[in-house]
């Protein structure tokens, strides 16, 4: 059996395939003193309009170093998906030489595609991979397992991704022994960690007598991660194999750093679309998103796990006409001034207040104005936690049905809850509890549209979730008045140039 080492290939996912030259130096002398036979350096890919680092490309010049360096066999991943025969002398034909095997990530749908681009690999001298994908749901392509009768001859390897991280140790028996009654063609096996289950299964698969494992060190992988390769030799150590453990033990250093960086690792999302095979690239996107809370993350997977657009639905909100609203934000300004806004509404009793986050909102429990919480992301967890059902007394406007990550609506309030039918002054950033919140405003066909508590942030250098709400709320604010020709007037300072300010004490 043959180990291979995809550390900086599937680490990737995490550093858009950018890795310091002495990490990667560091790493090519562990491999080399260590019982590893294939390293995975990153993928061939046709030029990209997305930013792609260096092992995203993996240059000849990259490849060339790695070459004189290396003592053991490379290999150079494509995205079938991506790629044609007539792309291969483009991106192979610089290589030849350079490294041993390509290995081929596929999807089983494209599998007559993806042979025809096997065997213009095969032909240029290189050992071929088959990087199968989605094997939790091979079952669901049909005639699909029946087409690996057409491996022998083409690959060199056949391997089995659990792209999802959900196949059990049953499932590796059950599967292996299909697939090896099928061809001739060295199997091997690719998992992940949501279950957290990459090293019974790899253990298993092993058993079975499968030609090729892969893990990568710490585990670094897409979304959850693979098999810690330290934990797999350790394994095979007991059983014999011989491990420099004070090497093994350079190279995990060497990579703790990228560790704190990244967190990668399995968490209860990444777990739930492990056992239901979702894709962990969506799940990824949801994770990092920081208007997502872990609850509203596992309702969308419980909500995509029973086939439903989303778990609940209410009436379309049917407003009707105000003069005058006020959106509060979640900025400081708010507690800076709230004797001053709480008098502004006091002498203005008919404007109606928006919520575009709960974070203030017991701070306005005292005044009669009408009031309209937006329950978008972790609003209806933060609402329940800070107005309780005896200070509740408005009403909840969530974004158009189907919403991506489900519903959630407290309890109390659910009797006065309404959705919009649509949004259409934007079509950015459709999730965000400032678009809801504006759109209210619309739908409230409001003359005056004030707000407070959108402060921006003050420094040289912003953060990345700094920049990134800096930027939404900014366009968010210009696609408002360029569909409704209105200034929105921020009662506060702010930094936003987009609001018009007027300072609310001169209404005072």
């Amino acid at each position: 059996m043959k180990l291979l080492d995809c550390t900086l290939r599937d680490g990737g996912y995490y550093t858009n395939w950018d890795f310091d030259d002495t990490v990667v130096d560091s790493y090519i002398q562990a491999m080399n003193a260590l019982p590893i036979d294939y390293l995975e350096l990153g993928y061939r890919n046709m030029p990209s309009k997305e930013y792609l680092g260096k092992f995203g490309y993996t240059p000849v010049s990259v490849l060339k170093k790695i070459r004189q360096q290396c003592t053991k066999k490379l290999d150079v991943m494509l995205n079938e998906k991506s790629t044609r025969p007539e792309h291969l002398l483009e991106l192979l034909g610089p290589i030849v030489g350079l490294v041993d095997m390509i290995r081929i990530a596929i999807d089983p749908k494209n599998f007559d595609r993806a042979l025809v681009l096997a065997q213009a690999v095969k032909r240029m001298g290189f050992e071929v991979g088959f990087n199968t994908m989605y094997m939790s749901k091979w079952h669901d392509y049909k005639g699909f397992l029946d087409k690996l009768t057409q491996l022998d001859g083409v690959a060199d390897l056949f391997c089995m991704v659990d792209s999802f991280g959900g196949v059990t140790p049953k499932d590796i028996k059950e599967i292996y022994a299909i697939v090896k009654s099928k061809t001739i063609c060295p199997i091997g096996f690719h998992g992940h960690n949501n279950l957290q289950m990459g090293l019974i299964n790899t253990l298993t698969a092993i058993e079975c007598g499968i030609d090729y494992a892969d893990a990568t060190i710490l585990g670094m992988g897409r979304g959850a991660g693979n098999l810690n390769m330290e934990l797999l030799l350790t394994c095979l150590a007991k059983g014999g194999l011989e491990v420099d453990f004070n090497v093994l033990g350079e190279v995990v250093e060497t990579f703790k750093t990228l560790y704190e960086e990244h967190r990668w690792g399995t968490n209860l999302p990444y777990m739930i679309s492990g056992a239901y095979s979702i894709p962990q690239k969506e799940v990824m996107d949801w994770v990092g998103n920081r208007t997502y809370s872990f609850n509203s993350i596992v309702r969308a997977l419980d909500n995509r796990r029973n086939k439903v657009a989303d778990n609940a639905r209410y009436p379309v909100l049917n407003a009707t006409k105000t003069k005058q609203v006020l959106i509060v934000g979640g900025g400081d300004s708010v507690k800076e001034h709230i004797n001053a806004i709480s008098e502004f509404l006091e002498n203005n009793a008919g404007m109606k207040i928006i919520f575009a986050t709960a974070r203030h909102a017991s701070l306005f429990t005292d005044l009669i104005n009408d009031k309209i919480f937006c329950l978008v992301g972790n609003e209806a967890k933060r609402m329940k936690s800070l107005v309780s059902a005896d200070e509740f007394n408005g009403i909840c406007v969530l974004p158009p049905y189907p919403r991506t990550m489900g519903t959630e609506v407290p309890e109390y309030a659910v009797n006065q809850t309404f959705e919009l039918h649509e949004i259409a002054f934007t079509k950015s950033f459709l999730d965000s509890c400032t678009t809801t919140a504006l759109k209210c405003a619309i739908e409230y066909d409001a003359d005056d549209v004030y707000v407070v508590g959108y402060d921006g942030y003050r420094g040289a250098v912003l953060s990345d979730k700094e920049a990134d709400l800096t930027n939404e709320n900014r366009t968010l604010f210009d696609d408002f008045k360029a569909q409704t020709g209105k200034e929105i007037i921020s009662l506060v300072p702010t930094l936003y140039k987009s609001l018009k300010v007027i300072s609310i004490y001169q209404y005072l």
